[in-house]
């Protein structure tokens, strides 16, 4: 076990929010900051092709539902036709003393208690048309595809978070409020 992971409380922190508010790079941000020193930032498996601006693990439908049914996930959803999970093995880190960052949907949320010790939850958000220009620059949907992603109804509107952050600034305003986040959780 490194120096910075003796003596810790492992939690699980999950970073939801609208297509568009930029997770994605917030989270990268915090990674760059805090990956060398024991923070775990979880790799989803998705089915779809991984892209440039998002690290994850591809999976068919097929596959996928095989390590569904086969229990390898600590959370698993479905939103704007595809299928994520959180590998089981960040469950496993969190109990055993890490602090693991995953992106995942608000639907998941009221799952936190029931999977890991301690959870915790981080919203991004961003005004309703700099998330329409971001989502369709990525080029993954066409004008009916953006639409549909503007318009999905928050799944967990009243879900209470831990931190909230708009992301309206430039990255590293937005970065550095989950970078003071994150270390906080490393700490308490």
């Amino acid at each position: 076990m490194s120096p910075d992971l003796q003596q810790r409380t492992g939690a699980f922190v999950a970073v939801v929010g609208p297509s568009g508010a930029g997770k994605d790079a917030v989270i990268a941000y915090a990674r760059e900051r805090l990956e060398p020193h024991g923070v775990v930032f979880a790799r989803r498996v998705i089915t779809r092709p991984a892209g440039p601006a998002e690290e994850c693990a591809s999976a068919t439908e097929e596959q996928f539902a095989q390590l569904q049914d086969g229990g390898s996930f600590a959370l698993a959803w479905r939103a704007h036709g595809l299928a994520y999970g959180i590998p089981a093995e960040y469950a496993r880190r969190a109990e055993n003393g890490e602090v693991v960052v995953a992106n995942v949907s608000r639907s998941v949320l009221s799952e936190l208690p029931d999977r890991f010790p301690r959870a915790f939850a981080v919203r991004i958000t961003v005004p309703e048309d700099v998330r329409r220009a971001r989502i369709a620059a990525r080029g993954r949907e066409d004008d009916a595809g953006v639409a549909a992603r503007v318009s999905r109804p928050d799944p967990a509107p009243d879900h209470p978070v831990d931190l909230e952050i708009v992301n309206d600034g430039t990255l590293e305003q937005a970065g550095e409020r989950l970078v003071t986040f994150l270390r906080g959780v490393v700490d308490s």
